[in-house]
């Protein structure tokens, strides 16, 4: 059965099965501004971090109840509560008991960190219990033996409420099907086998780390880190990727590295104290495709975009796969300077470290994600922005027809006729042509101005070249030549002498309606395809709401002490499901389909220490 079959069996589930999130419908655009507008206001109004202090602060251990394990297994899974498809396939094949994977069988992780964005669009009780928690308490009702801790992360959709229904959901130390939760806070440390260190990061909505937090880290991760000590950290987003336009970007990260990780305040003398630990691996979604950065090493050739394996490199690896809609990455920058050129710290590194995008190992691939970004704006793609986002049309069509109205009331002005039917009616070829002629100089005015304070602003602020008034007015401007196409299109229809006018005035909101609806969105889609970057960029996929193309990343600690990184996709998502029993009465959907999963590419090995070779 598919989804809108299980939502019949709610009940017996414990959970309503939910359908993707369609971002560009407007009742879901609407709905998620508001949230989103409240969070940016009241948010630093209402931290929930500053109250976490007096929260229990215990140590966390993993595996659980193994003190002396010499190695183990973890998986990484981030932005995940989408639709039941896609998240339901991730959180099954995270929950086997292990996987075939090539010639290789991959077990289980005993700790499951999710990292970030566990609700969408934004979070609140019932969506975590139907687009998360439900999902993976079917994959995993019980485990015989030792439960898997469960730790998670909150993104920017987690605070849109406040933070308030992940703290009931994560904090509580209630289990979640077969999973274990243990933190008390929505930031953690925990300790792993061969020196290595988990750390999660909660920077609200990239805001600043709080006291009370700095506290924590400073007592449960500077104060026991030994020389030669590895660290995983965890953040919500890359902010790494966005140093191109914003050179602060990545200096809350970098400061907590070189404060938290890699020194530390010696309490006697007050001076700081190196630590000899670093950290290894950068772990983060937000960006719902794979990409890896490494590090350049002294020896690498400056000139050489791909880097050979190397277990001394750092890391840096974004994963958002875990069920939200599919992001593209022909827009990622192919290298990075970190801290980036033009920031404003004081104290940082210099030289500055440097990445490089593994090229090869993107998913989706380059050629595939300009591929997938064009589907957004072509009408016979089961993925053209209207026909995936329900109302879009209706949204466009309104649109078109408040601007038939205001344009047929201005050309009837410039006719010197009182009715705008008439003038639409009676008017003639060169008519249409003189007053386009004066909308296009009027338009051609207010840009020049609007360009010309632009420019003076951004030469006084030395500000980026593209603005986003500058975006918002390519919109505007391909929205105005489908209006003044709808009414060129009014004026040449031949309606009949016999007509009433009211009968023309329909007819003429219905042509609005019509090419509103269709060629008004296909400029919107076009609009948002022309751009490449920022927020507007990831509409080109966020508006397709692609289901399939799902995966995690399954992490092991070797005997060695040496990390390996395991990258797992799944390029298909179950959509037929079977319901079994389930304990306490209840039932629970397990996939009627088979799971492939499969590496994206090579498994990463990174060295505890970057020793010289």
């Amino acid at each position: 059965m598919n989804v809108e079959e299980l939502r019949a069996h709610a009940e017996a589930l414990g959970f309503n099965p939910r359908d993707q999130v369609r971002w560009l419908a407007p009742t879901a655009l609407a709905r998620t501004a508001v949230k989103v507008l409240l969070a940016d206001v009241f948010a630093g109004y209402a931290d929930k971090r500053e109250m976490q202090g007096t929260l229990g602060a215990a140590p966390l251990r993993a595996p659980l109840d193994e003190p002396d394990a010499q190695e183990m297994w973890l998986d990484f899974v981030a932005d995940l509560g989408d639709g039941f498809d896609s998240t339901a396939s991730v959180a099954c094949s995270v929950a086997a008991d292990d996987l075939a994977v090539g010639d290789a069988r991959l077990p289980r992780g005993s700790l499951l960190v999710l990292g970030g964005d566990e609700a969408y669009p934004v979070g609140s009780v019932p969506a975590y219990r139907d687009r998360t928690t439900g999902p993976y308490a079917c994959a995993l009702p019980r485990v015989d033996g030792r439960a898997p801790l469960m730790l998670a992360l909150p993104g920017n959709h987690d605070w849109y409420d406040g933070l308030t229904a992940f703290l009931r959901t994560f904090t509580l130390q209630r289990p979640i099907g077969g999973w274990q939760t243990r933190q008390t806070r929505s930031y953690f440390v925990v300790q792993l086998p061969r020196h290595w260190w988990l750390v999660g990061l909660d920077t609200q909505l990239g805001s600043h780390l709080d006291e009370p937090q700095l506290r924590y880290f400073q007592d449960q991760l500077s104060a026991r880190l030994q020389p030669g000590d590895g660290v995983i950290l965890c953040c919500a987003e890359p902010t790494w990727v966005k140093c191109e336009g914003d050179p602060d970007a990545f200096d809350a990260l970098h400061w907590f590295d070189r404060t938290m990780v890699r020194t530390r305040l010696d309490p006697h003398t007050g001076e700081r104290q190196p630590t000899h630990a670093s950290i290894r691996l950068w772990l983060t979604g937000d960006k719902h495709h794979y990409a890896r950065y490494a590090e350049q090493l002294p020896e690498d050739v400056p000139e050489r975009t791909e880097l050979p394996p190397d277990p001394r490199r750092r890391q840096m690896v974004t994963c958002g796969l875990g069920g939200a809609f599919l992001a593209s990455t022909h827009t990622l920058p192919p290298a990075l300077r970190l801290p980036a050129p033009g920031n404003r710290m004081r104290e940082k590194d210099d030289p500055p470290a440097c990445y490089s995008l593994a090229r090869d190992s993107v998913y989706p691939t380059l050629p595939h994600s300009r591929r997938l970004a064009r589907r957004i704006a072509l009408p016979w793609s089961p993925y053209w922005l209207p026909r995936r986002n329900p109302g879009f049309w209706r949204l466009t069509a309104a649109v078109h027809l408040a601007a038939f109205v205001t344009l047929a009331f201005l050309f009837a002005v410039e006719q010197k006729r009182l009715q705008p039917v008439a003038a639409v009616r009676l008017a003639h070829a060169a008519d249409l042509g003189e007053f386009i002629r004066d909308a296009a100089i009027a338009c051609a005015a207010l840009l020049s101005i609007g360009h010309l304070v632009r420019w003076k602003k951004r030469r006084h602020l030395r500000a980026p070249r593209a603005t986003q008034p500058a975006r918002v007015t390519s919109a505007v401007l391909a929205q105005t030549v489908v209006a003044f196409a709808v009414l060129a299109v009014t004026v040449a229809l031949p309606f009949p002498v016999a007509w009433p006018g009211w009968a023309v005035l329909v007819a003429c909101l219905a042509v609005a309606a019509a090419m509103g609806a269709a060629a008004g969105s296909e400029a919107f889609a076009l609009w948002v395809l022309s751009a490449r970057g920022g927020a507007v960029a990831d509409w080109q996929m966020s508006g397709q709401a692609v289901e399939d193309h799902k995966g995690f990343l399954r992490v092991h600690i070797a005997c060695d002490g040496d990390l390996v990184v395991h990258p797992l996709v799944l390029d298909t998502v179950c959509r037929q499901w079977d319901l079994t029993d389930a304990p306490d009465r209840c039932k629970r959907a397990v996939p009627a389909e088979a799971l492939v999963v499969r590496l994206i590419e090579d498994p990463i090995v990174i060295a505890r220490e970057a020793k010289p070779p």
